[in-house]
Order: structure tokens, then sequence, then C-alpha cells
């Protein structure tokens, strides 16, 4: 399969969940932002740092929460999607909020935006985890001017090479290789990508990054079991790093 099948079946299933996550009130863009599973406060993390009169993209930015912050915030946001349903929500969401800025239905990998016309590129899971690395740290690359920067947020490896076959929760045993293919199909036929850190560093330093931060989140004393994505309990999570937050600045 090439990345346009994984882009449709991504695609596809995300318009089934759309409804059941993200569809049902339009609160998280007028609230602060907060990181991952455990909803870490941004203000706590400080990875975004002052962002008033920056150009920002934010790939796969689903019903596009973070880009309406970064509106709050100064910034002049354009939200990346691939599935129309994410971006209609997006929309309504305008619509009750007032905050504005442009939606572009395209692949992270190829969004069709100008090239060198962001000073930040964003993702919170959405490109990294479903498009090929591959492809959209290319892209963020193509879209920064010099010294812009590139903040994401994906799984922590961990999380996937303790993760059974078949759905089964996150276990506290090594069950798959680090090593081999970075695209992974789940039961359910979504497409996911992951890469080791090694890879990952030079992925990024080969399309033109200089890494400057990696924050790994466990999950605080007060954290509880996300209501939708329980894959990760709030013991393991306490124990090992389910999730990272990278930043990386264009050379």
């Amino acid at each position: 399969m090439g990345w346009s099948e994984d882009a449709a079946t991504n695609r596809a299933l995300w318009t089934k969940s759309n409804a059941a996550h993200t569809d049902a009130t339009a609160s998280s863009w007028q609230a602060e932002p907060r990181r991952g599973l455990w909803r870490i406060p941004e203000a706590e993390l400080g990875v975004l740092g002052d962002v008033a009169g920056q150009d920002v993209v934010e790939l796969g930015c689903s019903t596009a929460y973070l880009s309406a912050w970064l509106a709050r915030a100064g910034a002049r946001p354009v939200a990346v999607d691939v599935t129309p349903t994410q971006l209609e929500t997006a929309r309504r969401c305008m619509y009750a909020t007032g905050i504005e800025f442009p939606l572009v239905e395209a692949d992270a990998g190829a969004t069709g935006l100008p090239a060198a016309s962001a000073d930040l590129v964003v993702s919170g899971y959405g490109a990294l985890r479903w498009v090929d690395p591959y492809r959209w740290v290319r892209e963020a690359a193509r879209l920064l001017r010099p010294g812009g920067r590139l903040i994401f947020a994906c799984a922590s490896p961990f999380v996937l090479l303790c993760s059974p076959e078949g759905e089964a929760p996150v276990g506290t045993e090594l069950v798959r290789a680090q090593a081999g293919p970075h695209r992974l199909v789940w039961p359910d036929g979504a497409v996911e990508f992951s890469l080791p850190h090694r890879e990952r560093i030079e992925l990024l330093r080969a399309s033109g990054f200089e890494l400057e931060r990696l924050v790994e989140l466990c999950a605080p004393p007060a954290a509880e079991t996300h209501e939708y994505y329980d894959y990760v309990s709030v013991d393991w999570a306490r124990r090992w790093p389910a999730e990272e937050i990278w930043g990386a600045r264009r050379r």
C-alpha cells in the first residue's frame, strides 16, 4: 500500500470516530492547551513558548483546538487535516467561539502550502502517528523558514514495544521488536507509524533540523485513565513515559 491508501484508510476511521471523540462541544477551543493522555497543562511544560506574531502550521489538526489556542495567543495559524468531518467540526467551533483562521484539507506530507511560510510547525499526534514520518518531517522542513521550530508530540517507543498483538493494553514486557518496519496496521485497520529514537534523530538531522528538546511525559500523581484511550494504564505510565514531545529547529 502507498501513502494515499494509508491516508484514505485513516481518514475513513477518523470519520467514524469523529462524533464519538471530538464532535460534542467547542469548549476545548476556549480552554488552555493541555498535553496528551494526562492533560498536562502547556503552561507547566512550556514547550511552545511565546508564539505571538508567528506564522504557524498545524499538521493533522483534528478539530483544531491547538490552532485555536495559538490564535488566541497572538499567532497566525493554518490548520491542516486530511479528514473533512474533523474540519467541519472545526468550522462549527469557529462559529461558536468567533475564533477564525484558515483550515486546509490536505495530507500532512503534501500540504500544498507555500515553502518557507512558517515560523513554527506543530503536530499533536495528528500527523506523525498516521503519516509516514519520512514524508511529513520533510514537508515540515519545507514549510519552515530558517530558524523556525518544529514541535510535535507522539507515543513513546516503550508503548509500542510493550503492546501485545490485538487490542490488549500495554504490558510490562517487551513483546515487539524495535528493529523492523516503521509502518504498523492495527486490528481496526488503522495505519500507524513509529520510529525508534535513533532513526527519528537521524531523520530530523537529514531534513535540516537540530534537536533542541525531548520531553518524556509520565502520568502525574492525580492522573486518571483516559476515557477513550485506555490502552495505557495510569500505573504503567507512572513507571514509564507513555508520550513524548520533541522540539527541533530548522537550520
